[in-house]
């Protein structure tokens, strides 16, 4: 089952699902109303789900689908795959977490473990998000995070940045925003400097 309110992402991971012959989509949503139908009416072994709907969060029903189908498969999608969205996935009890980002080809590989370990969760940076949920100290990036400030460092703007890591700039923007909250900056030499300071680059960054 496919839930995402935007009906190309719907389209391109049906088809993605088509090219492997694992996997049957029998059917799609747009909003939690009609995920929760169809869960209910076609049984789905997996359901790939995005965070945020028109009615709700598909946290909300990953959790719902998880206390009433304990072997259901759950993948979240998300827009911004930071690590209180990771951890908060994690708590709904999904499979797999995976960014917007990456390739459809990710997406159908995390509903394939799914499939086979629905209890088991994964995700791309699962591994860094817990050293830094263990071991705080200073501003909190996640790996995305870290390639943007590089690239910030290096006087690149958002329209390159997105180019550079084959994100969209919508996507890039959200990054950088999130940046700038956590390191406490108004602009990108404040966001350097405020990284310099903490660690997390070194002082060569300032003279970009």
């Amino acid at each position: 089952m496919l839930v995402d309110d935007h009906e190309l992402i719907r389209q391109g991971l049906r088809r993605a699902f088509e090219r492997d012959a694992e996997f049957q989509v029998v059917g799609e949503a747009a909003s939690l109303a009609d995920a929760r139908r169809i869960a209910e009416t076609g049984k789905p072994d997996v359901a790939v789900i995005d965070v945020r709907l028109p009615d709700g969060s598909g946290l909300e029903l990953a959790q719902s689908l998880r206390a009433s189908r304990p072997e259901v498969g759950l993948v979240i999608l998300t827009m911004y795959a930071g690590d209180d969205q990771l951890f908060a996935a994690l708590d709904a009890g999904a499979s797999a977490f995976v960014p917007k980002s990456a390739p459809s080809d990710d997406v159908v590989a995390a509903a394939r473990h799914a499939a086979a370990r629905p209890s088991s969760f994964i995700a791309a940076d699962l591994a860094e998000a817990m050293h830094r949920k263990l071991n705080p100290s200073g501003p909190q990036l996640t790996r995305r995070e870290r390639e943007v400030l590089g690239l910030l460092a290096d006087g690149l703007g958002v329209s390159n940045i997105a180019r550079k890591l084959y994100i969209s700039e919508s996507t890039t923007k959200t990054h950088v925003s999130k940046l700038y909250e956590k390191l406490g900056a108004a602009n990108r030499a404040q966001a350097i400097m405020a990284a310099v300071r903490a660690g997390l680059l070194d002082d060569s960054a300032t003279s970009t």
